[in-house]
């Protein structure tokens, strides 16, 4: 991974993901001792999918980003977000809820499978009602081999986010994010595609 192709990658991708759409690099790969090269290539926002790692990368690089915590946040590790991050993507237990000091994106279960976090769908409204803090909705549909296979689950999650009134939409990953930018993403989660050789 070297600074100028990383540049060029997220510079090429800023543009055409366009203004309204943050670009959130996922670091969950990238190893402590090479995130100065994320700084170096102009990345400001960052998503980090561990505490432990979010904690040791922000002790050594904390003014160098904006931090988005992507991963799954267990309560017990809520401090250590509230201290780093300007928002959690990933919420989705009422103990970390209640632990927050940060905006969130409430994670939505769209698909129903049980090996992913989330809330499903029909609890939306009870969550909006008692955590005012959730600012958006994010959402990890099925793994599929074709891009476009993504967008149902986009859309449906637009859908949500609309009648709800919420601004904000965590979705689409390296393998899908120009599907979710068309489908009304405000937020993209991207690694490989920009760390690749």
């Amino acid at each position: 991974m070297n600074a100028a192709s990383v540049r060029e990658r997220y510079q090429r991708l800023r543009e055409e993901a366009g203004a309204g759409v943050t670009v959130v690099v996922a670091t969950k790969y990238v190893p402590l001792e090479q995130l100065g090269i994320l700084a170096e290539a102009g990345v400001d926002v960052v998503g980090e999918n561990r505490a432990q790692d979010l904690q040791a990368k922000h002790a050594r690089y904390g003014d160098a980003f904006r931090w988005h915590f992507i991963g799954h946040l267990q309560s017990n590790k809520v401090r250590v977000v509230n201290g780093t991050c300007e928002l959690v993507h990933s919420l989705d237990s009422e103990s970390a809820a209640r632990r927050l000091t940060v905006p969130a994106l409430l994670e939505v279960n769209l698909s129903g499978e049980p090996s992913k976090s989330g809330v499903a769908p029909e609890a939306l409204e009870g969550w909006l009602a008692q955590v005012p803090s959730i600012r958006g909705l994010m959402t990890m549909p099925p793994l599929a081999g074709e891009p476009e296979a993504s967008r149902p689950w986009f859309r449906r999650l637009r859908e949500l986010a609309e009648r709800h009134g919420l601004a904000e939409l965590s979705m689409g990953t390296s393998q899908d994010w120009r599907v979710a930018v068309e489908e009304g993403a405000t937020l993209i989660r991207v690694g490989s595609i920009l760390f690749r050789d």
